[in-house]
C-alpha cells in the first residue's frame, strides 16, 4: 500500500471537489447580481470539464479570467475553513459507515442462517438411510 500516492491522489480529488463548490457559490452569487454572467458560466461548467478542478480552472482563465480568480478566491477560503474538521469528521463517519454495514450485513446473515435451519431444513436433510 502506497500511502503518499493515496494521499496525493485523494488531495487532487479533494481539490477538484472544493472547485466544483466554489464554482456553485460562484454562480449563486452571480444569478442575484449578474444573471447573464451566471447564464454564462453555468453552460460553460459542463459535466465532463468540471471533472477536474485543474483543468477547468485554466480552461476558465483562458475564457473569463475574472471569474477563474472568483472561483479560485472562493476555494482556497473554502479550503482554510474545510480542511480544519476534516480529518476527524473523515475518521468518524467511515467509522460510523464500517459500524452500520457491519451490523446490517450481520443481520442479513444471521437472518438468513436462522430461516435455513429452521425445523423444514433439517427434514429436507436427512438422506433416505437416516429415516
Amino acid at each position: 500500500m502506497d500511502i503518499k500516492h493515496i494521499a496525493k491522489a485523494t488531495a487532487k480529488v479533494l481539490a477538484s471537489y472544493l472547485t466544483y463548490q466554489a464554482v456553485r457559490t460562484v454562480l449563486a452569487q452571480l444569478s442575484e447580481t449578474d444573471p447573464p454572467q451566471a447564464l454564462w458560466m453555468s453552460r460553460f461548467s459542463t459535466q465532463d470539464k468540471i471533472q477536474d478542478g485543474e483543468a477547468y480552472l485554466l480552461e476558465l482563465l483562458e475564457a473569463r479570467q475574472e471569474l477563474a480568480f472568483r472561483v479560485m478566491t472562493v476555494r482556497e477560503h473554502l479550503a482554510e475553513e474545510v480542511l480544519e474538521f476534516l480529518p476527524e469528521m473523515t475518521r468518524t463517519e467511515i467509522l460510523k459507515a464500517n459500524t452500520e454495514h457491519r451490523r446490517q450485513h450481520l443481520e442479513r446473515i444471521t437472518q438468513f442462517t436462522l430461516s435455513d435451519s429452521g425445523p423444514d431444513a433439517r427434514t429436507e436433510e436427512i438422506s433416505p438411510e437416516e429415516k
